[in-house]
């Protein structure tokens, strides 16, 4: 697995690559998220471990950065807050993970190779947080659920069970690219903006049952 890091704290940062490479996970690291965001389309690279808290830029706007630019690395915040408002956001602006930073190793290891795989990790503390804060502007996206295509509706309840598109297309005899048109299909016709969203929307509301 190879990861890049954003943060803007040199000790931290330090001390997250060197954890990272005893656990025989490559990591590299930006100072920051202007370094971040002019090195990560010339990298492959397999997760971005973002910070939330930075004075040049916030996490939530390299977020909104990398969205713009269509960066399909899954992106992790790891951060201190514990605030609703700024799960609520990250996870609306595309991040597939949301990690505190007291969190212990071997946790953080293996939360990354959940992500990995195509899984939505939140940390413990904030499950309960989840369908509390993105509720409200999930209510309203159920009567639409009907507006999808028998094969749309499949693939967000594959994305519901936290399956990555290369899973998906697995699952359902499909390609890659058709299984990433059908995502941004079903984004658009349930005016949501991320898979998460899509995930919360359909458990919450039943919609594969």
């Amino acid at each position: 697995m190879k990861v890049y890091i954003i943060d803007d704290h040199a000790l931290f940062r330090n001390g997250l690559v060197s954890l990272l490479s005893s656990r025989n996970i490559s990591a590299k690291a930006a100072s920051s998220p202007e370094q971040g965001l002019e090195e990560i389309p010339n990298l492959l690279i397999d997760i971005i471990l973002l910070d939330l808290r930075m004075p040049s830029m916030s996490g939530l706007e390299v977020l909104k950065a990398l969205k713009e630019s269509n960066e399909q690395t899954p992106v992790v915040i790891l951060t201190t807050s514990t605030d609703d408002n700024d799960l609520r956001d990250c996870l609306k602006y595309g991040a597939q993970g949301y990690l505190l930073k007291d969190m212990d190793p071997d946790e953080l290891v293996d939360s990354l190779n959940e992500v990995a795989t195509g899984s939505i990790i939140v940390t413990k503390d904030m499950t309960h947080v989840l369908v509390k804060v993105l509720k409200n502007e999930l209510t309203n996206s159920k009567s639409s659920f009907e507006l999808l295509t028998k094969r749309e509706k499949e693939v967000a309840c594959q994305i519901s069970s936290g399956h990555s598109n290369k899973v998906i297309a697995k699952e359902l005899g499909i390609s890659d690219g058709t299984v990433k048109l059908h995502v941004k299909s079903i984004l658009k016709k349930l005016l949501l903006s991320s898979r998460v969203e899509v995930a919360v929307m359909v458990t919450e509301n039943g919609c594969c049952k």
